[in-house]
């Protein structure tokens, strides 16, 4: 394995920390936008999506804590190549490639989730 092995994760990486970023500052306005409804007409549905928030919050926070730790591992893989100790440098890539697909997984949940929002929002629009 070569130094360039575990640097192929870095725009992958960066791309997705992104991309979670991006679903936590639309998740962010959501919460904003629900605080402003007219509490009274809405209550049912305010709290049906709360727990579902509160939920998609921690998972946001899950796939972004996973995904920095993969980024960590693979930045002490490259070092630990750098100083040609392989092993070290092996086991580290592997851990960030198992951090990076938990961090997936979460995302994963996390629009499963997203999409049972949608339809508490179309279910509000029906009445």
């Amino acid at each position: 394995m070569t130094l360039t092995t575990p640097a192929l994760l870095f725009p992958a990486i960066s791309l997705l920390l992104l991309a979670y970023t991006n679903r936590f500052l639309v998740l962010a306005q959501l919460i904003r936008e629900l605080n402003g409804k007219n509490k009274a007409e809405m209550r049912e549905l305010i709290v049906r999506q709360i727990a579902n928030l509160k939920k998609r919050l921690m998972l946001i926070k899950l796939m972004q804590g996973f995904g920095v730790f993969s980024f960590i591992l693979c930045t002490f893989s490259m070092f630990c190549i750098f100083l040609e100790f392989e092993t070290g440098g092996k086991f580290l890539f592997g851990a960030s490639l198992i951090s990076l697909a938990v961090s997936l997984i979460c995302s994963l949940y996390e629009v499963i989730i997203s999409m049972i929002a949608i339809n508490v929002e179309l279910e509000s629009l029906e009445l």
